[in-house]
């Protein structure tokens, strides 16, 4: 039985310019530019660690926060010799003063960055679009995913650099280069008329493209298919999942703050809430669970937190970020026995992830 996890993850925007001198002569990214990228930690703390239960995830920006501080507004070749996204990420690792670090990620733009794991091995992931149609054959009469649709889907790429011997870390024009063809023959185009895509959900879509990215990239760890913002699924190559997103307007007063802190005030968070769910393909249906099940069976719970005063919630003894997804994995148990991760972020990137499935894939903000 996989043992209960809770990650405590902040992010911290910051605007620096690089040159990445060890790409080819003419490579654009040789010339000085800039980004505005995004610092990531996930990190399992323990107890005690913060001032009280409930200021773990604003101490943990904080620290995150001054260890970016020297990369904000500088040219980063004067702090790392070679900034790609990986190296600056092995810097922060090295200079974060935080315990039970799991995660540390480095996003250049919306459309890459690197995660560099508890092993150590960089995850370097791309972003691509797809504007195509589909319908779903074996759906129920009447089921909206019948029709003929469309949807603006995205595709996350993520490579493990330790499984291969390209210099992933360096450059992202070869997974360009790969994704290119796929992207010929998927985007503006209706998947049902793919071979091999016949019942196109987000699920085989995802599978699709790993059977043809992989015998080219060793490295491919995993696909992520986003058919909407607020949902999609991911394949390595073994296990399907899937995620529902959602946001909840919600109020809430820390109970355990100390007298004086502005936390014990009524405030409140536009909280990002994710749902992580397994469990094994329908080879019928095509799917693991329908996206518009997870919806409809959470409603019930939705209601009781979303436009709520939380520190009035039953069952919850203070409505810290943890405490509110070990609330909610209580509350879904019964009717959602696949959940198996839930995140919940307080502000972009801040937050907690609790997960007993084994679950750990880091998807960018």
């Amino acid at each position: 039985m996989t043992l209960d996890r809770l990650l405590f993850t902040a992010a911290i925007p910051f605007e620096a310019a690089r040159s990445v001198g060890v790409l080819p002569d003419g490579h654009r990214a040789r010339r000085l530019h800039g980004h505005s990228f995004i610092a990531k930690v996930r990190a399992e703390l323990p107890n005690q660690w913060a001032a009280f239960t409930g200021d773990e995830v604003d101490r943990l920006r904080a620290r995150l926060a001054t260890a970016v501080s020297p990369l904000d507004y500088q040219s980063l070749n004067e702090t790392v010799g070679q900034p790609t996204d990986e190296n600056l990420a092995r810097w922060l690792r090295r200079r974060l003063d935080v315990p039970g670090v799991d995660t540390i990620g480095m996003q250049s733009t919306a459309h890459q960055g690197v995660d560099l794991d508890a092993a150590e091995h960089a995850h370097l992931w791309r972003r691509y679009s797809l504007q195509s149609a589909h319908r779903l054959p074996h759906v129920p009469a009447g089921h909206q995913c019948g029709r003929m649709h469309g949807h603006g889907f995205e595709i996350l790429l993520h490579a493990d650099q330790d499984l291969g011997s390209k210099p992933l870390g360096t450059d992202y024009d070869l997974i360009d280069e790969l994704w290119a063809p796929i992207d010929a023959e998927l985007n503006h185009a209706c998947l049902n008329d793919v071979p091999g895509l016949e019942n196109p959900t987000s699920e085989l879509i995802a599978a699709w493209i790993w059977n043809r990215l992989k015998p080219a990239l060793p490295e491919l760890s995993w696909v992520t298919v986003y058919e909407t913002a607020q949902c999609g699924a991911n394949f390595d190559g073994y296990r399907y999942r899937i995620w529902k997103e959602m946001t909840l307007d919600s109020s809430l007063a820390l109970k355990r703050a100390p007298v004086g802190d502005q936390r014990r005030r009524i405030h409140g968070h536009t909280y990002t809430l994710r749902l992580h769910l397994h469990a094994p393909l329908d080879t019928v249906m095509g799917w693991t669970v329908d996206f518009g099940d997870v919806k409809t069976l959470f409603v019930p719970v939705f209601k009781r937190i979303d436009h709520q005063p939380l520190h009035e919630l039953p069952g919850l003894e203070d409505p810290d970020s943890a405490s509110i997804a070990q609330w909610i994995r209580r509350e879904v148990a019964e009717d959602l026995p696949a959940v198996d991760r839930i995140d919940l972020y307080e502000t972009r990137g801040c937050g907690v992830i609790l997960s007993w499935g084994g679950a750990d894939i880091a998807l960018p903000i």
